[in-house]
């Protein structure tokens, strides 16, 4: 069955016929990529202001945790509705109110008086987030769904900017940290925002929603799945109430005792709310998230990878802050600047990715990339009190190398394995997957150092890597259920 491309109102596709990167694609990359640095730099530079926020505002590291996970969960639970928004009133417009809530938020956090008033500004730019990152990649893979390998150069660019974010958001935070204060993390954002708002209105097409172009088709080969799809109330608090709970059962765990009432009816009701999710989705005709496109074996394999990616780094990054800065007693510069080769190993091999991917398809780099980080996290579980920094230089690394080769074909499979009209829901899928490991990870490896001494701190660190390592070759297996094939779908 043919499916219904989205085509520009403004023209022909600006990556034209063949596989060059023109100068109108390179523009649309440019600008969707603002949104994907602003939303996962907030991810990690975050990290290395939480012992400055912490003695500020008064907050123990279970707060500390809040600060991280209230951004990661609203950005995850709520990017499945944003996908969908964006499948039926235009990817565009999503994409820019994201961009301008994100800068309100941003400036909110700025202000914050007290640790409430933060979690929940933070919270306010993780919805802002979740409107930005699946339209963003839907945008892009609309320039250039018509060649897989156009699509692959580009998706990679695109992943090599979120990446190099995450790893260059300590190294960044540090410095403002030193220089203005850790409100400056929160207030970097708004001329970032400023230009990727100004550059969506000047540059990215307008295309008609999904609801209106199969609207306007007379086409009998339509995909049916393009008509207009409700964003799913229940489902959408079902899923929130789920990872809520979940993340804050988990976050407790250690201070409060598995048998206690909150730990163990957070646990309960994560799990009663998950089965009634599942249940939601199976029975309304127009689901925020089509349980249909599991079937696909590639897809399945591919987001389940991204779950394992996300909850290793996430929660890695989280504990090393602490190590650097309670343990090892680096300033907040220090720290970020530990962190610097996580950016140089990031933009080779996202950069890498793209090539492989076109040659290869997405298996060969997702099982390779999985192994190399793997084994960085396994040089971790080394690290004690009295490691020099230069100890950490190889693992340091080897886990952005190994991550920068695999996420970006791991992008590259949830695409090809779905239709264009579902390209918003596909990536949003991904990335509300990716977000919730996330979460997950920042909260059950900050668990395990939760203690005040620097032993527990370490004790956490070495299980942490451990964890990771585990999970990483855990990923390399599920590398091997996605299709070999460039264009092959799932």
């Amino acid at each position: 069955m043919k499916t219904l491309s989205v085509s520009s109102s403004s023209g022909p596709s600006p990556s034209a016929s063949s596989s060059r990167l023109t100068p109108a694609l390179a523009r649309i990359v440019a600008t969707v990529s603002v949104g994907f640095v602003v939303t996962q730099l907030d991810v990690t530079i975050v990290n290395v202001a939480l012992a400055r926020i912490g003695a500020d505002l008064h907050a123990n590291v279970t707060a500390l945790q809040w600060i991280v996970d209230a951004y990661t969960l609203a950005f995850a639970v709520l990017m499945l509705s944003a996908g969908a928004l964006g499948d039926r009133f235009g990817a565009r417009r999503m994409f820019a109110a994201g961009i301008a809530l994100f800068a309100f938020a941003s400036l909110l956090c700025g202000l914050a008086s007290n640790g409430a008033w933060l979690v929940a500004a933070r919270a306010c730019q993780g919805i802002g987030a979740a409107a930005m990152l699946p339209n963003s990649l839907a945008l892009l893979n609309r320039s250039c769904a018509h060649d897989p390998k156009l699509r692959a150069r580009a998706v990679g660019l695109w992943t090599a900017t979120g990446s190099i974010s995450i790893a260059a958001g300590p190294v960044i935070g540090g410095v403002l940290i030193d220089a203005f204060g850790w409100r400056s993390i929160f207030l970097v954002n708004l001329p970032l925002c400023a230009a990727g708002l100004a550059a969506t209105f000047a540059w990215l097409p307008k295309a008609a929603p999904a609801t209106n172009i199969a609207n306007a088709s007379n086409s009998t080969t339509a995909a049916p799945h393009a008509a207009a799809r409700g964003i799913d109330p229940l489902g959408q608090l079902f899923a929130v109430v789920a990872l809520t709970a979940f993340t804050g059962a988990v976050i407790q765990w250690r201070p409060l005792g598995l048998t206690h009432p909150f730990v163990a009816g957070g646990f309960g009701l994560a799990l009663a709310a998950a089965w009634a999710f599942i249940a939601t989705e199976r029975r309304i005709a127009t689901p925020m998230l089509p349980l249909s496109l599991f079937r696909k074996r590639t897809f399945s394999a591919a987001v389940l990878f991204g779950i394992c990616v996300n909850l290793t780094y996430y929660g890695v990054v989280f504990v090393l802050s602490l190590f650097l800065q309670r343990v090892r007693g680096d300033t907040p510069l220090q720290a970020g600047l530990a962190f610097l080769p996580l950016t140089g190993g990031f933009l080779v091999s996202n950069v890498v990715s793209g090539w492989v991917v076109g040659k290869f398809g997405a298996r060969v780099p997702m099982l390779t990339g999985s192994l190399i980080a793997a084994l960085g996290y396994g040089l971790l579980h080394q690290v004690g009190a009295q490691t020099p920094w230069w100890a950490l230089l190889v693992p340091f690394l080897l886990i952005p190398s190994g991550m920068g080769l695999a996420v970006p074909a791991m992008t590259t499979a949830v695409l090809a394995s779905a239709d264009a009209q579902r390209a918003g829901t596909a990536s949003a899928v991904l990335n509300t997957a990716r977000q919730a490991g996330g979460a997950v990870g920042v909260a059950a490896f900050g668990a395990l150092a939760s203690g005040a001494q620097a032993a527990h701190i370490v004790d956490g660190l070495h299980a942490a890597m451990a964890i990771s390592t585990a999970i990483l070759l855990l990923a390399a297996v599920l590398a091997r259920g996605v299709e070999p094939h460039p264009h092959a779908r799932g």
